[in-house]
């Protein structure tokens, strides 16, 4: 068995911060995305990994490189535009040869990985084998329509009216019969070739499709809630670790502070991650927050946040639900009434108080 991680696309949701970064790479408790979905591919005995690439793709070969750091086979296979999960599959079809394949969206974040998801597929070896879970808005995902029997008898995709709140997560497992579907798609009202369509395909034409409804966790890691929601829930599984220096400060509960990093005169409260090269000086670091490397935090409050290494924050009072990007700096407005003075990129969204 094979693995197709989809590694392209533009992140629209998560402008400006995916306007020089790939949104797979975007960090979670200080580690990529898309890291955590190479790590549950090996963990599930599988070592052959095509990455579907775009735009950014010299960004995430550099960042995964030859795929060994994972114990994985990684190939890269150039996708020149978005043009829908199924037209990865198309593109990927000499690469996939005639071998099984776990097709796996890289900006997706499954707790407990997938090794008993790919057991299942092994021991009964459906054509398509997918992950459902309930979703309070499924205008948003591909959803699917089960019958009496917890059958799947209808996918659509972003559908106006859904027929169900059952929604699609981003693990996908296939035999070759997928190809064959594939091969007969005609691009969607979106103009893409979708692969509930092809699953679509299959199930018009008698293959088995087994359906998984999950009550676990999963989110889709394309706006920025939730990947402050995904950024909480693996911080609550750190251990505390203090390798770094620290000097007169209070630190509550489980927080990491790397290797390198300097904290003084501040408190932080855990679950909480400090970067390697970080120096945080009389400030105050709040649960649910990951500082990445070569960070400064200066006279500041911060918490339930993401900040990309080499940002800085300097005399800033309480910072929350914020994710800040690389290179950022946030300073205090100038003591002028009734003003606010704002550089900001494209697709930005400030909230700012009256």
């Amino acid at each position: 068995m094979k693995a197709l991680v989809l590694a392209g696309g533009s992140g629209t949701r998560l402008r400006p911060i995916t306007h020089t970064r790939a949104k797979q790479l975007v960090p979670v408790a200080n580690k990529p995305v898309l890291y955590y979905g190479l790590e549950s591919i090996a963990a599930a005995g599988i070592r052959e990994v095509g990455i579907v690439v775009g735009d950014t793709h010299a960004e995430i070969e550099a960042a995964v490189g030859d795929g060994s750091r994972f114990s994985l086979q990684a190939t890269y296979l150039r996708q020149k535009e978005p043009l829908g999960l199924a037209h990865a599959v198309l593109i990927a079809r000499d690469y996939l040869g005639d071998d099984d394949f776990v097709m796996y969206l890289g900006d997706n974040f499954v707790v407990g990985g997938i090794e008993s998801l790919v057991g299942r597929f092994r021991g009964s070896r459906p054509s398509a084998q997918i992950m459902l879970t309930r979703v309070s808005d499924p205008r948003h995902f591909g959803v699917a329509e089960l019958d009496a029997d917890g059958r799947v008898v209808r996918l659509e995709e972003k559908p106006r009216e859904p027929k169900s709140d059952l929604a699609l997560v981003g693990v996908y497992l296939f035999t070759p019969a997928v190809h064959e579907a594939v091969a007969e798609l005609k691009p969607s009202w979106r103009g893409e070739l979708e692969i509930t369509d092809a699953i679509q395909w299959l199930i018009d034409n008698g293959h088995v499709v087994e359906p998984s409804v999950i009550s676990g966790y999963w989110k889709d890691t394309g706006n920025v809630a939730d990947m402050l929601e995904v950024n909480r829930l693996v911080l609550e599984s750190v251990e505390r670790r203090i390798d770094g220096e620290v000097e007169d400060c209070e630190l509550i509960g489980r927080v990491v502070v790397e290797a390198g990093a300097v904290v003084r005169g501040s408190r932080i409260v855990g679950p909480a991650v400090v970067g390697a090269g970080t120096v945080i000086t009389g400030s105050y670091v709040g649960p649910f927050t990951s500082i990445g490397a070569d960070c400064v935090l200066s006279g500041s409050e911060i918490e339930y946040s993401i900040v990309l290494p080499r940002a800085s924050i300097r005399g800033v009072r309480r910072i929350e639900a914020s994710l800040i990007g690389h290179d950022v700096e946030v300073t205090p407005a100038p003591d002028t009434p009734k003003a606010h003075r704002l550089v900001l990129g494209d697709h930005s969204k400030v909230q700012i108080s009256s």
